[in-house]
């Protein structure tokens, strides 16, 4: 609990900071809370997973560092120079963060961890770098290429992958392809887009966390009632964007703002790779399709968690919200 709450104050430390090097305290904070929450003694894989989850995060902290105090003195500098740093400060949150080509870690690092973990990695933990990174970031030639390489490296080895919280992960890293595209057009979109995903993102994971799933051979043989089974089915296609669940108005929406910025080949990019990423969903969920079976006959029962299905109700009907904050 202790570390839960301060991983939170950390976050918001991170956010409302008025100086670089307090935003940079405020992420040592957040991962000093953040490996402890990751140990499960039950898991022999979560140490690990800690360790690299720690390398990867001090090793972008001191790039980080080092890109503020030598922009801290930027009149010793050329605009050049200037511009270098500004593209390793931005390499060092991306990294934090989990964007393409910076990835790697990402998807071994959750393998190994709990649902209720591997959520908040793939949430909470994306705030205080995206935020830190919309300060510098703009629609230049190195924003474009990670998102770019977000949203094609995502679709492309995702495809192959038969662990969740590997598939997740995948997920995550073509999602933040589109929240950075957002974040180039208006702080506003990506607010929009985060919740949006978090939201699906958790009503996904939360019936995983109960049912114990790690693998996707343990969907078609999980035994789950028709309501819940179909909210899982149908987040999994509102988080590939296919219409009309709320995942593709939030796409939609990003598209329509990059139009209106004249950024159409990058629209037409992230439109495309979408298509890969559906595909593995799709792929992921065929072989649960069975709705009709004699075994799933009642609709709910008593052992299905009402949150759960709250999560996914509101996922699934966040399309009246989304119209209304537009």
């Amino acid at each position: 609990m202790l570390f839960s709450l301060t991983l939170l104050l950390s976050t918001l430390m991170s956010i409302s900071s008025m100086t670089w090097f307090s935003a940079w305290m405020g992420l040592e904070i957040n991962l000093m809370s953040m490996v402890p929450l990751m140990k499960n003694f039950k898991n022999k894989f979560s140490s690990e997973a800690a360790i690299k989850y720690f390398i990867t995060q001090a090793t972008a902290s001191m790039i980080f560092l080092f890109s503020i105090l030598m922009m801290s003195s930027t009149s010793m500098f050329s605009m050049y120079s200037e511009n270098y740093l500004t593209f390793v400060t931005l390499a060092s949150l991306f990294l934090k963060m989990g964007a393409a080509p910076l990835h790697f870690w990402l998807p071994q690092v959750v393998s190994g961890l709990t649902w209720m973990v591997t959520t908040t990695i793939l949430t909470i933990q994306k705030i205080a770098p995206m935020v830190l990174a919309s300060y510098t970031m703009m629609a230049n030639w190195m924003s474009i290429t990670f998102i770019i390489t977000s949203a094609t490296i995502s679709g492309i080895l995702g495809i192959n992958q038969t662990c969740l919280r590997k598939i997740m992960a995948f997920s995550s890293i073509n999602n933040i392809g589109w929240m950075l595209s957002a974040l180039m057009m208006s702080n506003y979109l990506w607010l929009i887009y985060f919740v949006t995903y978090s939201l699906i993102t958790v009503s996904i994971t939360l019936p995983m966390n109960e049912n114990k799933m790690m693998f996707m051979t343990q969907i078609s043989k999980l035994k789950m009632n028709k309501l819940p089974k179909l909210f899982l089915m149908m987040n999994f296609l509102s988080l590939g964007g296919l219409p009309p669940f709320t995942g593709f108005f939030i796409k939609w929406m990003t598209i329509y703002s990059m139009s209106v910025n004249f950024m159409f080949y990058t629209s037409i990019i992230l439109i495309l790779t979408s298509l890969l990423t559906l595909f593995m969903y799709i792929r992921l969920i065929l072989p649960s399709m069975t709705l009709l079976s004699k075994k799933s006959m009642n609709l709910i029962n008593s052992s299905s968690s009402w949150t759960s299905l709250t999560l996914n109700a509101l996922s699934l009907t966040g399309l009246p919200m989304i119209l209304i904050m537009a």
